[in-house]
């Protein structure tokens, strides 16, 4: 017997519209969170499993196996925040974080930090030397400056470019900028281990992911091998940055919490 949709629209009561509207918010996040990482296959299996078990316990009574499935789902449960670990910590810290609101209604001006590292960049590029600064935002990441050399000092493109030489101790680690002050140079990041589709972002773009997964730290990063300019944010990549517009990408994603997810060239 077939029921017209006017019967379930005339049942429809607004606590029922509510819930489904949270419902559907609720898992439009949980995607939007896990898209571009390595969930997605994770969480894909997962279904995949799901949906064989429950059709054998459906269609064919098998009563030791139909047992077994009802002893997992518990130990599924406890598992579950274990395999998404990453994705669940980086919801929990967004939804901590009070600055990305603050910036929204903060005037605009320009950081000294932003403008040096937007010299720097350009003339780093041109002479193939590679570095990797790190923006620090509402994470702290004390923890990494603790593994570098404290600096504590005014942000100055000439600064850059003597810590980022090849012939200095300072080069192969990361710079950390705390609002605009150089806190720390040759620190240690933490890497990725997400797979990185071309073959010459090596290991600096691999600790810029790391970081920015980590993290709500927006990394730039100065290849060694080819000059090109990247930025990573959020556990994504932003490739091939033009150096004249460096700066205005930076503030962009620093005082608007912009998603590189959303910009062109994202990998």
């Amino acid at each position: 017997m077939r029921v017209p949709f006017d019967y379930f629209l005339d049942r429809l009561s607004l606590a029922d519209v509510v819930d489904i509207l949270l419902v559907t918010v609720i898992i439009y996040g949980l995607l939007v969170l896990i898209r571009g990482t390595r969930a997605v296959s994770l969480l894909r299996g997962l279904l995949v499993v799901a949906l064989f078990f429950l059709s054998l316990s459906i269609f064919i009574d098998l009563v030791a196996f139909s047992w077994l499935v009802r002893n997992i789902l518990p130990a599924l449960l406890v598992a579950f925040p274990v395999i998404f670990q990453p994705e669940l910590r980086r919801a929990l810290e967004q939804l901590g974080r009070t600055g990305r609101l603050i910036r929204l209604f903060r005037r605009n001006r320009e950081n000294s930090a932003v403008v040096a590292m937007a010299r720097a960049a350009l003339r780093l590029s041109q002479r193939r030397h590679g570095a990797l600064v790190v923006f620090e935002q509402d994470t702290g990441l004390q923890e990494y400056v603790d593994t570098g050399i404290l600096l504590n000092s005014e942000p100055s493109p000439e600064l850059l470019l003597t810590i980022f030489n090849k012939t200095t101790e300072l080069h192969d680690g990361a710079v950390i900028v705390r609002g605009e002050r150089l806190v720390a140079a040759a620190c240690v990041m933490p890497l990725s281990t997400s797979s990185l589709s071309d073959r010459q972002m090596g290991l600096r773009h691999r600790a810029a992911l790391g970081i920015s997964e980590v993290s709500d730290a927006v990394a730039v990063v100065v290849s060694e091998e080819t000059g090109q300019i990247a930025i990573a944010h959020n556990g994504r990549i932003l490739r091939r940055q033009d150096p004249a517009r460096l700066d205005a990408i930076l503030y962009a994603f620093l005082q608007n919490g912009g998603d590189i997810s959303t910009r062109k060239g994202s990998t």
